[in-house]
């Protein structure tokens, strides 16, 4: 048997010659040139790791492990049987520092993420402010609804105010005990400092009562519309406010529609029109003493509970006045007790659940905003209740209310300009 020679061992096709030591490294990989060498690196991406990179690496070299990893690197590769002086020759693994047209690029994709999550966070508030709105809307559009329905067969407005706030009183405290609202830590002196405002609260919900007993609700809403005209005129008695030429000017539309209104009004007659204008007058007088007696709250205290408790203080004080005026007259032959009691809850649900609503609503915008949502409401309101009890209504009728409305509407967005100060 002869030697075999080096040239058969070459064409042999299944050689025992060792692979070079240099075959057996992994080839390196150019991320630069190779997108898809990156995408092999880590599952963060090509601009994940340089980020990374460009974070990271500069540090680890301060601190001198960049000299640890080669010496690792000679280890390794003694192990493997490579020369350390090809280790001198390798390429990095890692991705070249990014340019500043991609880091810039990278920036902008993050800010616009960014914007993109408060995009959907205003959005979210949008559409829970816009809910909120439509909410207070239809709470008044039924309250006033199911309210002439029982006025209607037991014309006692006493008694149904009184209702009105039982109920309110038993939603305040399920709302305390079920700790959806924070029990109020209250004094005494703050319980005599609210004293008036519950009063006056209770004579307003009391002769807005009597005006819907009376008179159709388009009508009684209709001289509502005047209670920027009363708090103009309590404001400069009491707290010396005094309006600018153009809000006076703006009370104007409101008077005259209210008495256009007046004249043509079907179911004009005057205890229904006198209830409603004391409702304004009691109304605003709450609002002038809100800032004459300035509450002072506590953290709990907040509008909703302040609101509760005035309702709560409301029922102690109208019930025995119920008792003693319309107490006797409670069950009128003919009348349909279930169905009454039925709907009078559900006014007096209405009735608390739109006054929750519009501190909540008040507690997210500003004033004239809410101001403003409150004249689209008495819009919304009169139109439902003349579509609803088939009231009629002739044309100079429409012209009285729609320019008190707009009156309202110019009075809310004039009130808000400040006046100048005077240089001194």
């Amino acid at each position: 048997m002869g030697v075999v020679s080096s040239r058969h061992c070459r064409r042999h096709p299944h050689p025992r010659v060792a692979v070079p030591p240099q075959a057996s490294l992994p080839r390196p990989v150019d991320v630069g040139a190779s997108p898809s060498g990156a995408a092999a690196l880590s599952p963060l991406g090509s601009t994940g790791v340089a980020v990374i990179v460009n974070i990271f690496v500069p540090g680890l070299v301060r601190l001198g492990l960049g000299r640890r990893q080669g010496r690792w690197g000679e280890k390794i590769g003694e192990r493997r049987g490579v020369r350390p002086r090809s280790l001198g020759r390798r390429r990095l693994l890692l991705p070249p520092p990014i340019s500043p047209d991609r880091a810039s690029h990278v920036a902008c994709g993050a800010a616009a993420g960014d914007a993109k999550a408060e995009e959907e966070g205003g959005l979210a508030k949008t559409l829970q402010l816009g809910a909120l709105f439509g909410l207070w809307y239809l709470f008044n559009i039924y309250f006033n609804i199911y309210n002439k329905q029982v006025l209607k067969v037991f014309p006692y407005p006493i008694n149904i105010t009184t209702v009105q706030f039982a109920v309110g009183t038993v939603v305040a405290l399920f709302m305390w005990i079920t700790g959806i609202l924070r029990i109020p830590t209250i004094s005494g002196a703050q319980l005599f400092a609210i004293l008036p405002l519950a009063v006056v609260h209770t004579m307003g919900n009391l002769f807005t009562n009597m005006s819907l007993g009376k008179v159709a609700v388009s009508f009684t809403h209709t001289i509502k519309a005047m209670e920027p005209f009363f708090s103009v005129l309590l404001s400069a008695i009491f707290l010396g406010e005094l309006p600018t030429v153009w809000v006076v000017l703006s009370l104007l539309p409101i008077v005259g529609g209210v008495a256009l209104a007046s004249l043509t009004e079907a179911s004009f007659n005057w205890a229904g029109f006198w209830s409603a204008m004391a409702s304004n007058v009691t109304f605003q007088s709450r609002n002038v003493l809100s800032k004459k007696l300035m509450v002072k709250k506590e953290e709990s205290l907040d509008n909703i509970n302040l609101f509760s408790i005035i309702t709560v203080m409301s029922f102690f004080l109208l019930a025995p006045v119920a008792f003693l005026t319309e107490g006797i007259k409670i069950t009128p032959t003919g009348l349909n007790v279930k169905q009454v009691l039925t709907r009078s809850l559900l006014a007096a649900l209405c009735f608390h659940a739109y006054q929750q609503v519009s501190y909540m609503i008040l507690a997210r915008v500003s004033p004239v905003t809410h101001s403003v949502g409150n004249c689209v409401k008495r819009v919304v309101v009169i139109v439902t209740s003349v579509l609803f009890f088939r009231t009629p209504v002739s044309p100079i009728n429409s012209l009285g209310t729609a320019i008190a409305l707009a009156g309202v509407f110019l009075y809310s967005q004039l009130k808000r300009l400040k006046p100048k100060p005077k240089a001194a």
